[in-house]
């Protein structure tokens, strides 16, 4: 092998690392260098920009409170127990049972009072603890999906497939990620034109060996674009080509129209 086709490939397994802003000061400078003087990787650069822009656009009832308790306990033990009098003619004090059941009902009326206002606040921790474990689960599932993302881009085993038309003028294009250990696929599409009333354009894995397996749908955006992102796929399929064709918007089974793109692995 030649010291110039050695070098090349250097910068190719660069790329990915110099996108993500990965490669250390010195090879970051001699990447920069380069690619001033390489129309193909500076191609290259624009593409995995691309890339990754787009997939950066992808109340029970409760005890009383210890302090109400005791409060009350206190209250009914300093209540004054008198002898059982029978008095010539009526006093004052003979209104005592009456004013201790007052006092008795008011505190109870307290506890009770302030009982509810315990039970409102746990409701509202209890809300307010379940919507943060809520938000936290959704943005640690975010940030796993994203890890995966990043992993299959620069998965040094990954196979790359582009998939392009025959034909003159701007044309649809796809780009595949494949990596077979895991069963991870990334797919990019350019310049397709809206799909039909009720149909999306469906991405086919084609095996070495078998039938096509279906790899996920998309609809392109206003200005062509569109993606599939790690649909789910069996491991360890070796595939021979990518192939997109035009089904009902719910998916098909198996290709049911000719392939529009097909596209075999970047030697």
């Amino acid at each position: 092998m030649s010291e110039g086709q050695m070098t090349g490939d250097r910068y190719t397994e660069d790329l990915p690392m110099y996108v993500l802003g990965e490669l250390d000061p010195a090879r970051a400078r001699d990447f920069h260098d380069h690619i001033a003087s390489c129309a193909a990787c500076r191609r290259e650069v624009e593409l995995l920009r691309n890339d990754t822009a787009l997939l950066a656009l992808a109340a029970t009832g409760s005890a009383p409170p210890a302090r109400a308790r005791k409060r009350l306990l206190s209250a009914i033990a300093n209540e004054p127990h008198r002898p059982h009098l029978i008095p010539a003619r009526p006093r004052w004090w003979s209104f005592a049972p009456l004013v201790a059941m007052a006092v008795l009902a008011l505190f109870c009326i307290m506890l009770w009072t302030e009982n509810q206002e315990d039970r409102e606040r746990l409701v509202t921790v209890e809300q307010e603890l379940a919507a943060r474990k809520s938000e936290t689960a959704a943005r640690e599932k975010d940030a796993a999906r994203a890890r995966e993302v990043v992993s299959a881009l620069t998965a040094p085993d990954a196979a790359h497939f582009t998939l392009v038309a025959a034909q003159t003028g701007p044309q649809p294009t796809g780009r595949v990620i494949y990596v077979r250990a895991k069963g991870q696929v990334l797919f990019f599409a350019g310049n397709f034109a809206p799909a039909p009333a009720g149909k999306a354009y469906e991405l086919w894995l084609i095996p070495t060996q078998g039938a096509p397996i279906a790899s996920g749908t998309f609809k392109p955006d206003a200005r062509g674009s569109g993606s599939i992102v790690l649909p789910a796929l069996p491991v360890g399929v070796d595939a021979k080509a990518f192939a997109i064709t035009v089904e009902p918007e719910s998916g098909s089974a198996a290709p049911t129209t000719a392939p529009i793109l097909v596209g075999t692995a970047a030697p």
